[in-house]
């Protein structure tokens, strides 16, 4: 993975208004195994190449919550990164991932509620530079306080 800063923590007390973070990523075919494996879900429109040619989709995909794993990755290991907790998400699909795809995720600081520790995060996934994914995250940071 490609990305923008090292992994680690950014406390609630030092988030600002506009931060952002990034990486970058190429599914592969392992990736989308792995995430079947891991999932359980086994759909043939991610698997099997003569299936999936003959779906909307003419071709294979990844499954979309493996896209939306990499808004969790940025989320998790730089904004705010370790110790954050997910208190929700909305994700919308905007166009299929398919293997060989380089993938942009990335989090923006839209909304910070410093007395409670939340953090609302613009999120998009985008694959040559068109979203194939956008949502809203929003998190409890961690806070030197509790450290």
């Amino acid at each position: 993975m490609l990305d923008n800063l090292p992994r680690g923590t950014i406390c609630i007390e030092d988030i600002e208004m506009g931060m952002s973070r990034d990486l970058a990523k190429v599914v592969t075919d392992a990736d989308i195994e792995m995430f079947a494996q891991v999932s359980t879900d086994r759909n043939p429109v991610h698997l099997d190449d003569d299936y999936a040619r003959d779906t909307i989709f003419g071709g294979r995909i990844a499954h979309g919550m493996l896209t939306a794993g990499l808004i969790s990755a940025v989320i998790g290991e730089q904004l705010p990164g370790h110790g954050t907790v997910y208190l929700g998400q909305s994700l919308k699909f905007l166009a299929p991932v398919r293997p060989g795809d380089l993938v942009h995720a990335e989090v923006k600081v839209t909304h910070i509620d410093m007395a409670k520790r939340r953090v609302t995060l613009d999120c998009h996934c985008a694959v040559d530079g068109k979203n194939v994914l956008i949502g809203e995250a929003n998190v409890l940071a961690p806070s030197r306080k509790f450290d």
